[in-house]
């Protein structure tokens, strides 16, 4: 009797293992590694249906960035979703190509983030939120899940997601999955591959610049310092910032520089940059004193 999951290349195969039951999804780009598996046992943990997507999904990439480069491997990736805590009998890996998501190819109607797209990671990336709401809202509607989770990493994509689901009416929980990090601190990612050895030590800037924020905020700091102590961390680090954004945790909007919030209120701050041709992201709650 196997103990592997299905594997479903497209919609036909996606719906025939389907089954008629409450259902967790997991949505990756593959390259699966810890942070990835932690979404999973979450998943596994509330003892439903659980799906795993993966899907390179060329709607969010620019034309400068590294879809081609992106790396796939869906045997290794498959090796990995099976085992204790993670996928079994009954659950199931969706691995479609992108004419089976796209069938009439780019898709002329697509879902627009909005204000949340248009910042940060949307300024950086242009269209890059509207191509992963439009490709999430599809793997929604084809996987029909009760539950869908995502990590906190890609925080403004955490944020444009639960805010699609609310004001589209999807009918479905959006769960929030801390970030998993190796033991020096930086946040797990598919492009830490990317990095030599050398870029390392500047890569630990971002957890860093992060835990920096932290401590003047703790301290008593309006949002204008933890920004400048974010930023300041980031470039003795060797990171060529994108940016550092202090904003509230349900609507990415910023932060006021000179009006700190109140004693015990919750933001988040996010910083993105390059190491070398390396791009990373990373992000915390920051709580005010």
């Amino acid at each position: 009797m196997t103990t592997a999951p299905t594997l479903a290349r497209t919609r036909a195969e996606l719906e025939v293992a389907l089954r008629p039951v409450p259902r967790s999804v997991v949505m990756t780009m593959g390259a699966l590694h810890e942070g990835h598996l932690s979404l999973v046992r979450a998943a596994r943990s509330r003892g439903e249906q659980v799906v795993v997507t993966i899907f390179v999904n060329p709607l969010q990439f620019g034309p400068s960035e590294d879809l081609d480069r992106y790396p796939r491997d869906l045997t290794g990736d498959l090796a990995q979703l099976t085992g204790p805590g993670l996928l079994g009998p009954g659950d199931v890996v969706f691995a479609p190509e992108p004419a089976e998501v796209y069938p009439d190819g780019d898709p002329v109607v697509r879902v627009s983030a909005g204000a949340i797209g248009e910042v940060y990671e949307g300024a950086v990336r242009p269209g890059h939120l509207d191509g992963v709401l439009t490709v999430v809202l599809k793997l929604m509607h084809l996987t029909r899940p009760d539950v869908a989770l995502f990590g906190r990493k890609d925080v403004q994509q955490l944020v444009a997601v639960s805010r699609m689901v609310r004001d589209l009416d999807l009918g479905l929980s959006v769960v929030p999955v801390p970030t998993v990090r190796d033991e020096d601190g930086l946040a797990l990612s598919s492009r830490n591959a990317y990095l030599t050895e050398d870029q390392r030590p500047a890569a630990l800037g971002l957890s860093r610049a992060l835990a920096a924020g932290e401590r003047a905020a703790a301290e008593g700091a309006d949002p204008a310092t933890v920004r400048a102590v974010a930023q300041e961390t980031l470039i003795a680090a060797g990171v060529l910032a994108d940016y550092v954004a202090l904003v509230d945790p349900l609507t990415f909007a910023d932060l006021p520089e000179d009006d700190r919030p109140q004693s015990g209120s919750v933001s988040v701050l996010a910083v993105a940059g390059r190491v070398g041709d390396t791009r990373l992201i990373d992000n915390t709650d920051v709580r005010w004193a």
